[in-house]
């Protein structure tokens, strides 16, 4: 007993200096006062009408695939149901703030989810396998507050240093579902140095460099960072936003240069070798901007975002990049951008019981430039679709593609319990097949597929249960 006794006197001793202990100078701050832990539990279970491209479990969702006619014709295999639910979409962070030396002060985040670890016998699909705890965001912040600006105006600066949103993709749709609007809206966590300058109550202005990680540009040897790498330029991006009273308008510009290849061959004046590897110097240098609105009032919020995106398949977008020139003596390549149009809208109203809608529509705009034609016996004009670099998410066949989801949700304090209506329907065209081989290949060299339009529609029935902590 008596053993007892002095173990809880240590303790309650040590327990005023952990908690803060007041003095002249006020309360000081003990270490529960910088961290700030978040989390939720999350379950999704979702049923599909069709076959889909969809990853995460089949969770975060893409596109309806394309028809697959069996040797008949009277069947399309891809009208396939299906249905799953899963929990590894659940969530712990940690927040931390309250660091200050003079007038600069410190901050980070840590956040993960259970995404990582999926496997599959099917090269196209990840759903089954043990989830693991993977990187989701992880940066630190740098500040400064209350610096001059003019008589009565004051500004502020802050700098994000680490692997956070894409600023194009951190505005997102009022939607319950894993993709958040991609690939209508941009989507991609990556490390990125990052600089938010509050001009006044009204006025901030971005700038940024981007590298990639986990989100990748297309191009010959498949998905890649090496691209950027090997151009050793990071991605630039540049950005306003206006802010008043409830509304928010925001317009940016992200510019990409990546080098497709490091090496081409070029013909040898040795017979003996009639051919020889150099370094070459592709590049293709790209800009998408965007524009978003916002405005919100009490439980009322909508929003919008356009983008014009060229080879915006890094961000989730439906895009690429293709071939528009070759045969130089020195063995280089030049490329031509495929160029999409991506629009979305949403609205939110309600907090115990809200209701939320979301409308988005793509556009494929074909490439700015023409692509390089391959020619064979007897044709010519036909390009090739292995020159033509597209996102690993979608088909370069696609023309025009189109969502709506309704949803509702109902929030009792911390826990949610919500359902959602999502219907996609992609536009696919046919290529033109080559002399009967079973190659495809483009049949205009604008990088649009003309032949044979048609809709393929997927409905999705989507509910959730989320537990915040």
């Amino acid at each position: 007993m008596k053993r007892t006794v002095l173990l809880l006197s240590a303790v309650l001793s040590v327990f005023p200096a952990v908690a803060g202990t007041k003095g002249e100078e006020g309360v000081k701050e003990g270490p529960e006062n910088h961290f700030r832990f978040y989390g939720f539990v999350r379950n999704f279970f979702a049923f599909d009408t069709r076959e889909s491209v969809a990853g995460t479990g089949d969770l975060f969702y893409y596109l309806p695939k394309d028809r697959d006619m069996n040797e008949n014709g009277s069947e399309d295999l891809n009208a396939q149901p299906s249905f799953r639910f899963l929990s590894l979409t659940s969530r712990l962070g940690v927040d931390v703030n309250g660091y200050k030396v003079g007038r600069t002060s410190f901050g980070a985040k840590v956040e993960t989810d259970f995404y990582a670890g999926l496997t599959s016998s099917s090269a196209s699909t990840k759903i089954n396998g043990t989830a693991q705890l993977r990187l989701r965001q992880v940066y630190m912040t740098i500040g400064w507050d209350d610096l001059k600006l003019g008589k009565e105006s004051r500004a502020s600066v802050a700098l994000k240093i680490g692997q956070a949103w894409h600023p194009m993709a951190a505005d997102q749709p009022h939607v319950l579902s894993l993709e958040t609007g991609a690939p209508f809206n941009p989507f991609s966590r990556t490390p990125l140095v990052l600089m938010d300058a509050s001009l006044g109550k009204h006025f901030v202005l971005s700038a940024g460099a981007i590298w990639q990680m986990q989100y990748l540009s297309a191009g010959p040897n498949g998905a890649s960072a090496e691209y950027l790498k090997y151009s050793c330029i990071p991605e630039c991006y540049l950005g306003v936003a206006y802010k008043t009273g409830g509304f928010l308008a925001k317009a940016g510009l992200s510019i990409l240069s990546i080098k497709p290849r490091r090496t081409g061959t070029v013909t040898s004046p040795d017979v003996t070798e009639p051919s020889v590897t150099v370094r070459v110097s592709d590049r293709i240098t790209t800009c998408s901007p965007y524009i978003f609105l916002q405005y919100r009032k009490d439980g009322f919020e909508v929003k919008a975002k356009t983008v014009f995106s060229q080879a915006g398949e890094h961000m989730n977008l439906m895009s690429g990049y293709g071939i528009s020139a070759r045969d130089f003596e020195d063995g280089h390549y030049e490329y031509t951008p495929l160029r999409t149009s991506s629009t979305w809208a949403s609205l939110s109203y309600g907090k115990k019981w809200q209701v939320m809608l979301m409308g988005g529509y793509i556009r494929n705009l074909g490439t700015a430039e023409s692509l390089v034609t391959d020619r064979t016996e007897g044709q010519t004009g036909y390009v090739s679709a292995s020159n033509v670099y597209f996102s690993g998410n979608g088909y370069s066949n696609l023309n025009a593609m189109w969502r709506l989801i309704p949803a509702v949700a109902y929030n009792i304090g911390k826990f949610t319990v919500a359902l959602e209506y999502n219907v996609t329907s992609a536009q696919y065209g046919d290529y033109k097949l080559f002399d009967g081989d079973d190659k495809k290949y483009l049949r205009a060299s604008d990088g649009l597929a003309s032949d044979n339009l048609h809709w393929v529609t997927n409905h999705r029935l989507q509910a959730m249960v989320r537990f915040t902590f």
